[in-house]
């Protein structure tokens, strides 16, 4: 027999063996003896109070054992000889994509402009030290895509584009911890998910699919509103039948190419910003309510979720990561964009979070409108070589402190940072349009009202935040079909389809699922 059952749990109790089981036999009037075993479905934390309580969803097995295989079986097949599908871009959705086309029986053949996770490394170290760019192989382009090395967060709300759970099994499939399973934020952690995405390339290549690194697209043919063969830059071509486009959003090249090549386009509204950055010892103090006291050993390093509206006009943090880092994730020399990243332990002494304003481009890029459909993207671009001018012309980052900015003031000094590269003075209240620099300096006001000690001088901003989703989207049809492109399929983040690893992913299947119907 199989109960289900809501449990809540005191901090202090939770962390004794014998917690969880003690508290479902007492709801269920039973003695522990006489339960076989608990099934964890879903764990959070309530820290609303200074009574912390854990959360769980449980299934409590009674005279029959707790299951130990997944519901879940992936029945991958030796596709070595059959119908190859290309998938451009090898990030959540092209991977995903590629294993659903194994599960359908196709070829998945994957073109991917960086390099594998382990080469991709000392990329990320010249970005970092020697301020020196790759434009192929960065902390965006690469094996994995943008999350490799940039967090591994899982957390999304796109409940109903797909099986959320089946995509948490495939990770632990190939090899993340099962305690993404239950945890209400999952979390892989950027030290851990390289392994994972090498796992998953294995399985491609085990059962027949192809995988082709320093691969980048730099042409197609197109012939009857098909596209029959993609030009690479290393001088190869493919000769293709069906096309998933799974770039990401920060391969400018590829909208370059749409563009050029007539291809429909739209702008598409998207969020700018910065990043901020606090001691995690302030966030785990406004959070946990221990102000001044070291956090419990069994609690781990707070987030926050903040949201306010200013002037009509949405200001929220995003991407938010507790013991984390921030990284340079520019594309190219001569622009600097932020990103942050935690370990899977969330460890490091700071607590690092996207503060980003909402840009319509319906109604706020009227400068830029001769841009056309990538008039957004031309936006984008202008801010993040500001960042680069501001920063020194080098990778370092303009920082200021929070209140400074906030008040409108130069900042003497600023705070110890996790942003290697390092940080350069600059007046951001100033350089930044005023439709983003009003916005937040209103936003992180109300923020300090909602959580105390959150506004404050330990605090830096550096910018910029730009690379929150796509500013291009790619349109397609309800068959997943662009409408005039009849074999070519946009897929995850670069289409404007997905916002994250989980939402990504699920489109990458949908895809894939999409151009085999086609077929």
């Amino acid at each position: 027999m199989i109960k289900a059952l809501q449990l809540r749990i005191n901090m202090h109790r939770e962390g004794q063996p014998d917690g969880l089981l003690n508290k479902a036999a007492y709801d269920l009037g039973m003695q522990p003896s006489e339960i076989s075993g608990i099934k964890i479905l879903r764990k959070s934390i309530d820290a609303r109070k200074r009574n912390i309580m854990f959360n769980y969803k449980v299934e409590v097995y009674i005279n029959e054992p707790v299951p130990e295989t997944s519901d879940y079986t992936f029945d991958y097949k030796d596709v070595s000889n059959a119908k190859p599908i290309h998938i451009i871009g090898f990030g959540p959705a092209g991977m995903w994509a590629a294993l659903r086309c194994i599960e359908l029986g196709f070829k998945p053949v994957v073109l991917e402009r960086g390099k594998n996770v382990q080469e991709r490394r000392r990329d990320l170290k010249a970005i970092n030290q020697d301020h020196f760019v790759n434009e192929d192989s960065n902390y965006c382009f690469g094996e994995g895509g943008a999350g490799t090395y940039s967090d591994g967060k899982l957390y999304t709300r796109s409940l109903k584009r797909g099986d959320v759970r089946r995509i948490f099994e495939n990770l632990v499939f190939h090899g993340a911890t099962d305690q993404i399973l239950v945890d209400a934020h999952p979390h892989i952690g950027t030290n851990k998910l390289p392994k994972v995405v090498q796992n998953i390339r294995e399985t491609i290549l085990n059962f027949g699919g192809e995988v082709h690194f320093e691969s980048r697209v730099s042409d197609f043919t197109l012939k009857d509103n098909k596209i029959v063969a993609i030009q690479l830059q290393n001088g190869n071509e493919f000769d293709v039948e069906k096309v998933i486009l799974a770039t990401g959003h920060s391969a400018r090249d590829i909208f370059y190419l749409l563009n050029d090549k007539n291809v429909a386009l739209k702008a598409k509204s998207f969020a700018m910003g910065v990043r901020v950055e606090h001691p995690q010892e302030i966030i785990d103090g406004i959070q946990y309510h221990c102000k001044g006291e070291p956090r419990s050993e069994l609690l781990p390093a707070a987030a926050y979720s903040l949201v306010q509206q200013v002037n009509n006009r949405g200001v929220y943090s995003f991407c938010m990561c507790p013991g984390g880092f921030i990284v340079p994730a520019a594309t190219t020399n001569g622009e600097v964009v932020v990103n942050g990243m935690s370990p899977s332990k969330r460890n490091n002494k700071f607590a690092n979070s996207g503060i980003v304003t909402e840009i319509n481009a319906d109604k706020d890029l009227y400068k830029y409108e001769h841009f056309g459909a990538l008039k957004a993207l031309e936006y984008q671009k202008d801010l993040e070589r500001l960042a680069f001018t501001s920063g020194g012309r080098t990778q370092s980052a303009p920082g200021q402190r929070l209140t400074d900015f906030v008040e409108g003031k130069l900042s003497s000094s600023l705070n110890e940072t996790s942003y290697q590269p390092g940080l350069k003075s600059a007046p951001m209240h100033s350089l930044l349009p005023k439709i983003i620099g009003s916005s937040l300096r209103k936003g992180f006001k109300a923020f300090g009202e909602k959580m105390r000690g959150y506004y404050t001088e330990e605090a830096n901003i550096i910018g910029v935040e730009s690379r929150t989703s796509s500013p291009v989207n790619i349109p397609r049809t309800e068959t997943l079909e662009h409408p005039e492109i009849s074999n070519l399929f946009p897929c995850g983040e670069g289409g404007g389809y997905a916002g994250g690893i989980i939402s990504a992913a699920m489109d990458g299947e949908r895809c894939a699922e999409a151009a085999v119907a086609s077929l």
